[in-house]
């Protein structure tokens, strides 16, 4: 019997509650689980942080997924906040990097699966334009899925893809009960 192709997808997690790159990560480890070779480009976020005066891996993700052979996350940032208003030139030049890196792996065709994590983010903070963000879909193998996740998903996104999943906040102890972010949990 021989392996059918899978017919790529495009997939958007967007919207303001919790959750999309939680999503992402869940479609990644299913991926993987079947063999799939999965990528993560994680936008805007580094893969170490400083808490407590201790140097600690920055979202558990980046320490889960070294234990699946099949499944790489990159981090594309630095450990602090970019300023929406106004951007740091590294910030720009790391999410320039990240978006060279997300070509790179659609034209080599380096995974069957791609999650550009906080893409949506980047292109509203003006760190990468929308016309790339599209060229990317535009230039994805028809065998490949690409995920796209973070806030601020336009509307040019919303037709173009396949799935798009919002994630609504309906409550949130962040607010609630103004419990601050958990390890493991948030992070």
């Amino acid at each position: 019997m021989s392996k059918k192709p899978i017919s790529g997808m495009v997939q958007v997690y967007t919207g303001n509650g919790k959750g999309k790159t939680t999503c992402a990560l869940g479609a990644g480890l299913r991926a993987a689980g079947h063999g799939l070779n999965v990528i993560m480009i994680c936008f805007m976020k580094a893969k170490l942080a400083i808490r407590d005066d201790e140097e600690e891996i920055n979202y558990g993700e980046f320490g889960s997924t070294d234990l699946i052979p099949n499944f790489t996350i990159i981090p594309i940032g630095r450990e602090t906040f970019v300023d929406k208003e106004n951007p740091d030139p590294i910030d720009i030049k790391m999410a320039q990097d990240g978006l060279k890196l997300a070509q790179q792996h659609l034209q080599d065709r380096k995974c069957d699966v791609l999650i550009l994590d906080e893409l949506n983010v980047a292109v509203e903070w003006n760190l990468i334009s929308l016309e790339d963000q599209l060229d990317l879909i535009r230039s994805k193998p028809t065998d490949m899925e690409l995920i796209m996740t973070g806030r601020y998903a336009t509307l040019e996104l919303l037709r173009v893809a396949d799935l798009v999943t919002e994630m609504k906040e309906v409550k949130h102890y962040y607010n609630d009960k103004k419990v601050q972010a958990r390890k493991g949990f948030e992070f």
